[in-house]
Formats: structure tokens, sequence, C-alpha cells
């Protein structure tokens, strides 16, 4: 089989002509360009107490990255809680029953891992290293360790000193930061109050310091259990080796029990336009157009996705080449379709220049809006866009921790692993006049949140609503819903054969 890489990602031209451009064609139709990826070589398997397995094998450099999705994420926080997934993931990091306090990172680095990290969604936390291949057995051994014994380590002096941690990184990229308090705003304005969306995953401080001990053994025992997670292992393998260590490292701990998951909500839909006017100590003011979308895959999202590079990606998009480089009345615009697993927002951006109205960048960005409703994009400039928008995924999975988080992403939102190819053909198979049709649908002009942000000397720097002083603050809603609480029994010991030379 073809190993993936730049060579077999060469783009294959199709012989057919585009779709002719609509209205008196400009210039010649232009040839279609469909590209295509070889499939990955994938392994998939379960163990007996409900962890799933990814290989994929991949002998080009003499390294493999370790990647492990937990499936919760802020969406599945209890009432009270927002904010706790983020948190967990930092506690995750400072060590467990056979891994002293801050010595994870000094293990990997000890035998040469990069890019060590982890994140928190709405929808899942994520953790990564890659490792040489001759030293999968620490990677294995740590992740192990933290998945069966982490409970055996932290204590409140752990838990206080990582909640002062994300307090600081609130701080600093959201209450402190230019425009900080905007997507707050935004997903309080776009997902009712009872939506799992309804905040952001680094939650509030109020919230961050209700936290107790207990909160995070019940999470644990919960979220953090084998029949929860999927582990991707990408790169210089052999399979039967490494299916080997797996069942070495992760057998031994026990499945918890069943998951409880609450019933998907029912799409959001926005009756009117709705307005939030904010004012923030900034120079410059800015809009944001915000519209609930199709969830991740559904039909619907792939078209958005071009129709957000079609508006704002490079110097001859309709947003750039309109407001920044013709009217001059913008220095920066961005449009995207932000994918999630239960509903989704496209999100407009246009930061105005100095001393511009709100309602000149609104106007402006919706004459071009306007424009691609009424009438498709050429073929020339619709090709553009998709090509280059399928060209950054798959050169983006060059990089083989990229290549190992997009299996788990893939796992997550269709329950396939190997979905690279349709991946593509969803962008393959789009046309200039669904830009017009999807734009229609989703992004009418009367059904969305417009969020304006008026420069204002003395008012925080994040933002704050424009109303009495009692408005003036930011709050986050919270899901009522608590989750189910579960217990799971965990294995006394961790034998120490089953430690590889050089974890300390």
């Amino acid at each position: 089989m073809r190993a993936l890489s730049a060579a077999t990602l060469a783009l294959s031209l199709s012989a057919s002509a585009a779709l002719a451009q609509q209205g008196p064609a400009a210039t010649p139709p232009a040839q279609r360009t469909t590209l295509t990826a070889p499939p990955l070589r994938i392994e998939r398997y379960t163990l007996d107490n409900g962890l799933e397995v990814i290989l994929h094998e991949d002998h080009r450099a003499p390294m493999v990255t370790v990647n492990i999705w937990y499936h919760v994420g802020a969406k599945d926080e209890p009432a009270g809680r927002n904010g706790f997934a983020h948190l967990f993931e930092h506690l995750m990091f400072q060590g467990s029953r056979h891994v002293p306090e801050d010595t994870f990172f000094l293990n990997l680095e000890r035998i040469g891992a990069t890019g060590v990290n982890g994140t928190t969604g709405d929808d899942r936390t994520n953790y990564f290293e890659t490792v040489p291949s001759g030293r999968l057995a620490t990677a294995l051994w740590l992740e192990s360790d933290r998945m069966g014994f982490l409970l055996d380590h932290v204590n409140q002096s752990t838990l206080d000193s990582q909640r002062d941690v994300v307090l600081n990184e609130y701080r600093q990229n959201y209450e402190n930061a230019p425009y900080g308090a905007v997507w707050q705003f935004l997903h309080q304005s776009v997902f009712p109050q009872a939506h799992p969306y309804h905040r952001i995953p680094i939650g509030t401080p109020e919230d961050l310091n209700r936290a107790t001990l207990e909160d995070v053994r019940r999470f644990f025992r919960i979220w953090y259990v084998p029949n929860n997670a999927t582990l991707v292992l990408a790169g210089d393998i052999n399979p039967a080796e490494t299916r080997r260590m797996v069942q070495q490292y992760f057998g031994p701990i026990p499945r918890g029990q069943a998951v409880p998951r609450r019933a998907p909500p029912a799409p959001v839909t926005l009756s009117a336009e709705r307005r939030v006017e904010l004012e923030a100590d900034v120079e410059l003011p800015r809009i944001y157009l915000a519209w609930p979308t199709p969830k991740y895959f559904a039909p619907g999202d792939g078209e958005l996705d071009i129709v957000g590079n079609l508006l704002s990606n490079g110097a001859s998009s309709r947003l750039f080449r309109r407001l920044v480089r013709e009217q001059q009345i913008a220095s920066n615009v961005g449009a995207f379709q932000s994918s999630m697993e239960l509903g989704s927002m496209f999100i407009v951006t246009v930061t105005g220049r100095p001393g511009q109205s709100v309602d000149a960048l609104i106007r402006a960005t919706d004459a071009e809006l306007d424009a691609l409703r009424t009438q498709a994009p050429s073929t020339e400039e619709f090709e553009r866009a998709r090509v280059d928008l399928t060209t950054s995924l798959l050169f983006s999975i060059e990089s083989m921790s990229n290549r190992a988080d997009r299996l788990n992403l893939y796992r997550q939102h269709v329950g396939e692993p190997d979905y690279l190819a349709r991946d593509i053909a969803r962008y393959n198979a789009a046309t200039p006049a669904d830009i017009t049709r999807t734009i229609a649908t989703h992004l009418p002009r009367d059904r969305r949140v417009v969020l304006t942000v008026q420069p204002t000397r003395g008012a925080p720097v994040a933002g704050r609503l424009r109303a009495s002083a009692s408005s003036q603050r930011t709050t986050i809603v919270h899901f009522d819903d608590d989750v189910v609480q579960g217990s799971t029994p965990r294995p006394n010991t961790h034998p120490a054969s089953l430690q590889p030379g050089g974890a300390r």
C-alpha cells in the first residue's frame, strides 16, 4: 500500500469541464480539479475493557504519535461546574501513582518526545505526544498509569495549584484580553440556555472556585474510563508488537460503568436577528456575524467550509478584496465554519480601521453575502477556494501528529477513522450553485446574531454590554442537568515489571 506523502497527494486533474459560470461568461470554463488521497493503512480493535485502539502504520520516519481522546468535553459538565473538563485536563499532567508530581513531561523529554500537550474542547479532551519508535513503551506506560491511577496521586494541593493555573489562563486570554468576552456572548446568544454549547470550555472563576476534590474523583470515575477512550498509535510501528504492548499496559485497567449521555438537543434555529452591543477599551471597532449551522459532517457543513474560504482566505477573497483593499474600511476579516458534534456556528468577523462605524462594516459585509445569495461564484473563484481548502487538509496530515488526531476526529464524529477519502469527496462533490443555496439556507440575513464592539475609553478591555452598570459584566448561564454519577473500581497495583526503562 502506498504511504501517504506529498508525492502521492499530487492533484489529479479531471477531464470533465466544470460547471459554467452563471450569467455572462467572463472567462472560458475552467478544468475541474479532483483531489484524491490514498487509503490509510488502519487496524481497529477493542480491548476487553472497552478501550478502542486504532493503529496506523507508516515507516517513513522512526517516530510514533500517541494520541488518546477521552470522549468528554465542556458539553458534558454538570451544572455549576463550567470549566471542569479543562481543569481536569491540567490535573492529568501532574502525576499518577507511579509518576511523581511534575515529572510527566520530564519522563517524555528524557526519551526525545516532541509535541507533548493536551486540549479540551466542547466535545472531547485529547492528549498526545510523538516519541522515537523504540521508546513507545514509555509513552504507553505513562498514558496507562494516569488512566488507571490518577486518583492515587491527586490531592487538594494539586487541585489548588492547577485551579490557579487555569484561572490565570482565564485572566490572560479572556478577562484581560482585547475582545476577550466576545466568545462567551456569542455562545450565549446563538445557543439557548439549556443547550450544552451555551457555555465555553474555559469556564468561569465562580464555577472553577467551587470545584472540590470529590468533584475530581467523581469526574474521573465517570468519564476517564477505558470504555470512554480511543487510543490512536500512528507511525513507525510493528502492529503485532504494538498490540502486545497495548494489552500489557492498558489491559489490566477495568472497564467503567456505562458512560452517561444526554439525548442530543434539537437543532438550534433563530427566529429573528439578535443584536448584542459591547463596548471595550480597544483601538478598533469590530463586528461578528454568527449563525447556528449543521453539525460536523452533516449536509451543509462542508459547503460552509468552502463559503468561509471564498469570503476571507487570501487577498483575492471577497471580504478582503472589498473591505480591506478597495473600500479600505477594515484592517482584517475572517469567516469560518466552527464545526461541533451537536451543532455548529458559522462566524464572520471584521475588524474596522480607526474611526469606522460598526454599521458601515455590517453594510459592506452584507453586500458581499447578498451577492453570493443571488449569484453563484464563478467557476474559477469557486475552484480556487475548494482546491485550497482540500489541499490544506491533505498537506496538514503530512504531520504524523495531525494525522493521528484526524483519525480520532473521524472516529468521534462519524464513527469511522478511515474517513479521509469521503471527507475529501464532500468537497469534490460541491458546485458553485451549492454555495448560493447554502448561504440562502443556512446564513439568512434576518435570522442571525450581530455582535458589535465599539471602542470606549474606560470600559474593560475584554468588553462589556452597553447597558446599565448592573448589566456590565460577563456571565455564563449553566446547563442544569447533572450527569449520572458513577463509580469505577481501580486495580491496586501497576506492576513495576510493566514500567519500561527510562521512566522514573
